[in-house]
């Protein structure tokens, strides 16, 4: 790959460069997925679905050789000091890949959403005027550990009528060839070009010149920790549609069911800690926080959570360790819990106000008013009302494999399935009108 030290460049679509005459591997990644997107906005939805459905169909039958590459990537982890909650968002086994494939068949069941009218009328010249969804054409997706989100990305994107160049993290590099190399394969043999589904090789620089690739993609999604996010957003020119972090709140409000508020606590917290919508902080209200601190701290001491208290935690329980800043404001993805008490309903909501990545939050009362007064507040993607913020997935909201959670406010916010993954167009129908 040639870098930016070549001396003789020549303009390309979006400003992007060729050095001494030469376009890079990038460049003509992004060029082959830009042609086998124009395929792909033209198949129909059987002809999506059925690629979907061999895709899965694929996963399943190459299940011990995806499994075998993982494997690699895992060892080397480990070998590398690895901490183990990103150990377990990076493994694969049997029961992952099947899931992978479900999650594929579950997009080819639902309503593909190019051509749809988002509005359209009769305009008073007689003009029709119909306003489409459309796809963007190329995504770019930049993703750290999880190689599951390989399959997903493709599948939406896909579905979706977009070509897509996926970008994991080099941890997972031998997993995410593998499935790359079984869903490009299995594109094919239903009628589409293999170039719908692209990995992207090579280092830092690579990267690079994909977030400049301004003219050959048409959005750039990030999806893992703020670092990574934080990078793509400061240094890309390709538009960027940004997935955030998940420092979520549950709260505890001073009219909850104390037995239910522990169960969802308990869930949000444990049932899988390493991922963005496991809870990471515990708001409790004063009127109730000595009854159910008593009961919470025993019980996430046994699950065994770490909790970084504030002095009211601090002095309610057993090796609390005394909360900092920091803490309020972090994405464990591991089995540790900041928690504090707080005087009123409003205390949460400025506490979480300040705190929290803008992911979920979550109420835990019987008061009407508290949930409606919270739910008004509190300005996240995802607000949930007695229930565990675990639930923020696309493909517990029905929408089939998601790309990320967004928590940004322009196009799409929260889950992002199919209908986030398309853009929009005017179609204008007349009979000969001209404007005066």
């Amino acid at each position: 790959m040639t870098t930016s030290s070549c001396s003789e460049t020549t303009s390309q679509p979006g400003g992007t460069a060729s050095y001494d005459g030469f376009v890079s591997e990038i460049i003509e990644l992004c060029r082959q997925a830009r042609e086998a997107s124009y395929a792909l906005s033209a198949a129909s939805r059987a002809t999506k679905d059925a690629a979907l459905h061999a895709m899965a169909a694929a996963l399943r039958e190459n299940t011990d050789t995806i499994v075998a590459a993982n494997a690699k990537d895992v060892a080397a982890a480990r070998e590398a000091g690895t901490p183990e909650s990103t150990v377990d968002r990076l493994a694969l086994d049997a029961a992952r890949v099947h899931a992978m494939a479900a999650g594929l068949e579950q997009l080819a069941g639902l309503v593909d959403p190019v051509g749809e009218v988002v509005r359209g009328y009769t305009l008073p010249n007689g003009l029709e005027l119909r306003q489409v969804r459309v796809p963007f054409g190329v995504v770019g997706i930049i993703y750290e550990a999880r190689p599951n989100v390989t399959a997903d990305a493709a599948g939406i994107c896909l579905k979706s009528g977009n070509a897509v160049l996926l970008r994991g993290s080099s941890s997972a590099a031998s997993s995410n060839a593998a499935i790359i190399d079984v869903l490009r394969s299995a594109a094919a043999s239903a009628g589409l070009p293999a170039d719908v589904i692209q990995g992207v090789p090579g280092d830092r620089a690579a990267i690079k010149e994909l977030m400049q690739a301004r003219g050959f993609v048409d959005v750039l999604i990030p999806r893992g920790g703020a670092g990574l996010i934080q990078t793509v957003v400061s240094e890309s020119t390709v538009p960027v549609i940004e997935t955030g972090v998940g420092n979520c709140h549950v709260y505890v409000d001073a009219e909850a069911d104390l037995e239910l508020a522990l169960s969802i606590l308990l869930n949000a917290k444990t049932q899988r800690p390493s991922v963005c919508n496991a809870a990471e902080s515990l708001l409790v209200h004063a009127d109730v926080a000595d009854e159910f601190l008593a009961a919470a701290l025993p019980a996430l001491a046994d699950a065994g959570v770490t909790v970084h208290g504030d002095p009211a935690v601090v002095a309610a329980g057993n090796d609390i360790v005394a909360a900092t800043e920091e803490d309020f404001g972090a994405e464990y993805n591991s089995l540790d819990l900041s928690a504090a008490v707080v005087p009123s309903l409003e205390a949460a909501v400025e506490h979480i106000r300040k705190y929290s990545s803008s992911h979920t939050e979550a109420i835990i009362t019987k008061s009407q008013a508290a949930a409606r007064r919270f739910v008004q507040a509190v300005d996240s993607a995802a607000v949930v009302v007695n229930a565990s913020t675990r639930f923020t997935d696309g493909g517990e909201f029905g929408f089939g494999a998601e790309i990320g959670i967004s928590t940004q406010k322009l196009h799409a916010r929260g889950p992002m399935g199919l209908p986030e993954m398309t853009s929009t167009k005017y179609v204008v129908i007349g009979e000969g009108q001209i404007r005066s």
